[in-house]
């Protein structure tokens, strides 16, 4: 039972959000701007309200998934379920292992297992992307942060090696967007 929801949870971050919403405006967000299919870049490219609804929905399959494994077993499967939510999103088997970077999806994960450092989480995104005018300098202070917060908090080297796992994956999704604020050639969130 405990694999089936594993799979479940991964299946849920499979779910192509971004271009399901980014769809119904002609936008194909793996080939509009960014090409990443994630919520900045359908903000960008199909509206303000289109990134919002994919906001919300790729931090409700975080939720979605941590929350089964969570009603199902307690924390050993809800933190597995966020491992395997993220990484479905991240790397899709749908989409030929190319999705999104992880940001939203994990996050909705970490609202479930840890919602003050969540909640810290999103004020120190808005503070960040709002003060440099960058969404990937957000995502990458909220990377850098969350898992040093996980393990500061004392919720043990488990849930500390699983935070910093997730983590990693969104910095190693992001490496272009490092690259690019070194270079000062990264681009704004706003349109």
């Amino acid at each position: 039972v405990n694999y089936l929801l594993v799979a479940v949870a991964y299946l849920l971050g499979t779910l192509p959000s971004a271009q399901l919403v980014a769809g119904r405006s002609g936008v194909d967000p793996t080939s509009a701007g960014s090409g990443n299919p994630g919520a900045t870049n359908v903000y960008r490219t199909a509206g303000r309200r289109a990134g919002l609804v994919v906001f919300a929905a790729d931090v409700g399959k975080g939720i979605a998934a941590v929350a089964l494994g969570m009603a199902v077993a307690g924390r050993p499967l809800a933190l597995a379920c966020w491992v395997a939510a993220t990484v479905g999103h991240v790397l899709p088997v749908t989409r030929r292992f190319r999705g999104g970077k992880g940001v939203a999806t994990g996050g909705g994960g970490s609202i479930v297992l840890f919602p003050v450092l969540a909640v810290g989480s999103i004020v120190l995104f808005a503070l960040v992307a709002r003060v440099s005018g960058k969404a990937s300098m957000g995502s990458i202070a909220i990377a850098v942060a969350l898992p040093t917060a996980v393990a500061a908090t004392g919720n043990g080297v488990g849930e500390s090696l699983v935070a910093a796992g997730i983590s990693a994956l969104v910095l190693l999704r992001h490496l272009a967007n490092i690259q690019r604020l070194i270079a000062g050639d990264e681009g704004s969130w706003k349109r």
